[in-house]
């Protein structure tokens, strides 16, 4: 098992340094991460991903322990160590009606995660996972320099960017009472930078000003979660789990500095250094009113038997976010409250097979819909995906009971709509996951 730990290592290490590097860039490229803090992370790992999202109910699945950030009750039913880390890619065509289509991608971290029992009914948990993510650069073009008359032949541009995002690290405990109920919480902090910036140029005029508009937000505070889950056992290897869990709507720090700047471009169109600072001030920290999260989830598994027959789980999720309440140091955001249902399920035809690797798998599905916390020109912005997924073990180490697992899934969906003048977003994200389960931190007794 050498070989695989070194490859999880190399896959670490990977992640860390495309973490490093993605700090100073956008990780994603749409238009509606403009509002609010930008588009805002589901923080699950690809096995749940596969699943269409389900989470809320679930905690070790198909005998493998995993991280589940959504509920941190999970937590308490882990008896390995657990080290799982992963990536994401984001493939995106965006639409517009008169205009042609754009492609874009990116890559990112998509977890680090850490976690080990205390006991036998109760561990610890730590992490690195994506908050939010900002990432678009467009332009609205004025023909007539604006004023639609016909005596003036030049554009005016009105060119809109933004990037950067937030940051969620989390240290979390979970526990058992009795042998149905586990409770668990995260203490986490959020963290990162925000920026956006508006210009109006008129490029073909070389000794006219044009403006720009720089907006950034440094972010920084305590964030907190909770949760529990309930089992009822219908026979030793088949449970119903009813989930609940939140994130609290409580505020963190946010500095706020805003700059506007004025500018040429020289007679090539090219921009030159700003001339001057019409306005640059920097406000004293104010806060950032976070929105109250609700899970809520049930979920039917059935676990490995000696008869060989195949394991599964299914279930679902219902998820309301009070976005309305979203407020930047005191400005309220213009968000609507999101609603969101994910259906899905894993099975695995024989986890018990030795000579058919194909029957050890584990092959997930589900599906996602969502009403966003948007509406753009009067018109709610709604998304949806279908969801697959697929468990790859690597032969387990049988003298330290070390397992390994690769994990990928994809979600298929579309966002928005190219009526009323707005932007529809086809979309492909891709995510790959290594998952480590081990005993760690335990004592052997040797005849």
């Amino acid at each position: 098992m050498i070989k695989y730990t070194r490859l999880f290592i190399t896959f670490l290490l990977a992640v860390c340094v495309l973490e490093a590097r993605s700090q100073s860039t956008a990780t994603t490229s749409s238009p509606y991460s403009r509002y609010g803090l930008g588009d805002f992370s589901s923080q699950l790992l690809p096995q749940n991903v596969g699943m269409g999202g389900i989470s809320t109910a679930t905690n070790v699945i198909g005998g493998y322990n995993s991280v589940n950030i959504i509920n941190p009750a999970a937590y308490a039913t882990m008896n390995y160590t657990i080290i799982d880390a992963g990536l994401s890619t984001n493939i995106v065509s965006l639409s517009k009606a008169g205009s042609p289509n754009e492609g874009v991608a990116g890559t990112r971290l998509s977890h680090i995660t850490f976690a080990f029992p205390i006991t036998t009914r109760s561990a610890i948990a730590l992490g690195l996972v994506p908050y939010t993510e900002l990432g678009y650069n467009y332009k609205q073009t004025a023909k007539n320099f604006g004023t639609s008359s016909p005596a003036d032949t030049n554009a005016v541009n009105y060119v809109y960017s933004g990037e950067g995002g937030l940051s969620k690290a989390f240290l979390g405990y979970g526990f058992s009472i009795g042998k149905h109920l586990t409770l668990g919480g995260n203490v986490s902090y959020i963290f990162g930078s925000l920026k956006q910036d508006q210009s109006t140029e008129v490029p073909t005029l070389s000794n006219l000003l044009n403006s720009r508009m720089e907006d950034d937000k440094h972010v920084g505070g305590f964030n907190f979660d909770y949760g529990a889950q309930y089992t009822i056992d219908f026979a030793t290897n088949r449970h119903l789990t009813l989930g609940y869990s939140a994130s609290v709507g409580n505020s963190i720090n946010v500095q706020h500095s805003f700059i506007v700047n004025q500018y040429f471009f020289d007679s090539s169109g090219n921009e030159n250094v700003p001339v001057d600072s019409l306005v640059n001030t920097q406000d004293a920290k104010g806060k950032i009113k976070l929105p109250r999260i609700n899970h809520f989830g049930i979920a039917y598994q059935k676990e490995a038997s000696a008869d060989n027959t195949p394991t599964y789980i299914i279930g679902a999720d219902y998820t309301m976010g009070n976005w309305s309440s979203l407020t930047i140091a005191g400005a309220n955001q213009g968000l609507q409250n999101s609603k969101m249902l994910n259906i899905g399920g894993q099975i695995t035809p024989n986890p018990n097979a030795l000579s058919n690797h194909l029957l050890v798998m584990s092959y997930q599905f589900g599906f996602i819909y969502q009403d966003t916390y948007l509406n753009v020109n009067n018109t709610d912005i709604k998304s949806h995906a279908v969801t697959l997924g697929l468990g790859i073990p690597l032969p387990h180490d049988r003298a330290t009971n070390a397992f390994y697992k690769v994990n990928i899934s994809a979600e298929i969906g579309q966002r928005g709509t190219i009526s009323n003048g707005l932007v529809k977003e086809n979309f492909v994200n891709l995510h790959l996951g290594f998952t480590l389960n081990d005993r760690w931190f335990q004592r052997f007794k040797f005849d």
